[in-house]
């Protein structure tokens, strides 16, 4: 059973740091943009609290989130977004490009769809090894139509993989709806066009989200091979820092979507049953915002890169000519 108080204080915490890296941005304290994960925190904190510290995830430009529910650490991540050396890529690959497999982070990526080939990978290199690792793909509803999404998930359904999709459908790609884009309601019954098991669960309850991975979690561990899990959802902000995301959704639209915060959702079902009181979660909250503050100003500080450590990772071939 899912540890409910730890793991509302992880959606918390992955908020905080949502909000932390805004607050940066808008100070022009970092390089590059943001990619708000604010709203979808159910979906990273279910998935990757149903899974084994072997196990590895692919996460994509929206990915924070899935990072520190993996286990990332606070201040080697910020560092990283921020640009800094101390970062999990010294600083050269900002907040859409690092990795760690020191606790299963395969790294992520800003090509819509390429965790879903990357995961598939894994999958297959654990099936080939005959461990007991599973692999994680998460991509957004704007990844499905891509040609790779479905080459990946057919070979996974062909050889039978140990790993799972996670499709986080927030309602939009960029700017566009998914019902402008696609023409099914629920996504997951693309699933049986490639031989494995598909469920739309709701991305804004945490236990109802990491159950299902529970359930896929089994069934991939046991050889029965995929499971595409859709979890709808909705992202809060814009598509990135730069996005105020009004100009193609209205605001009734947004708030309707607030009221279902997964936070307030899990804070009020604790208080009802008496396993929380407010007064515990404001200290809760305060704490975490807190350890933000104070990992950002160390992260602040930090070295950047030196330019020999840009350089060490640039290769060239010269071909010797026959004159």
């Amino acid at each position: 059973m899912i540890k409910r108080k730890e793991t509302l204080r992880l959606m918390v915490l992955i908020r905080a740091f949502e909000e932390k890296l805004e607050e940066l941005y808008q100070r022009q304290a970092m390089f590059g943009s943001t990619h708000s994960y604010r709203g979808q925190e159910a979906i990273a904190v279910g998935v990757c609290s149903a899974l084994a510290p072997t196990d590895v995830i692919a996460s994509y430009h929206r990915g924070t989130g899935h990072l520190i529910a993996k286990g990332a650490d606070l201040y080697t991540l910020l560092c990283e977004c921020m640009g800094r050396a101390d970062g999990y890529s010294q600083g050269r690959g900002g907040k859409m490009h690092m990795g760690d497999l020191s606790f299963g982070f395969l790294g992520n990526t800003g090509t819509v769809g390429g965790t879903v080939p990357t995961a598939t990978g894994a999958a297959l290199a654990a099936k080939i090894r005959k461990s007991n690792e599973i692999a994680v793909s998460f991509f957004g509803d704007g990844a499905v139509n891509q040609g790779v999404v479905h080459e990946a998930m057919n070979l996974a359904g062909v050889w039978k993989l140990p790993v799972i999709y996670v499709c986080e459908n927030n309602q939009y790609a960029m700017t566009v709806s998914l019902e402008k884009s696609v023409a099914i309601k629920e996504l997951s019954i693309r699933a049986a066009g490639y031989g494995f098991e598909g469920k739309t669960v709701d991305g804004n309850d945490v236990e109802a989200v990491y159950e299902a991975t529970q359930v896929a979690a089994a069934k991939a561990r046991s050889g029965g091979g995929a499971t595409f899990l859709e979890c709808v959802t909705y992202r809060w902000d814009g598509h990135f820092g730069g996005d105020p995301g009004t100009a193609y959704r209205s605001k009734d639209e947004i708030e309707a979507w607030k009221a279902k915060c997964p936070i307030k959702r899990l804070k009020e079902k604790l208080v009802s049953e008496g396993v929380l009181s407010v007064a515990e979660f404001e200290k809760m909250s305060a704490e975490v915002y807190a350890e933000l503050d104070k990992v950002a100003k160390h992260a602040e500080v930090a070295p950047l890169p030196k330019k020999e450590v840009d350089l060490a990772s640039i290769y060239a071939s010269v071909e010797a000519s026959d004159g």
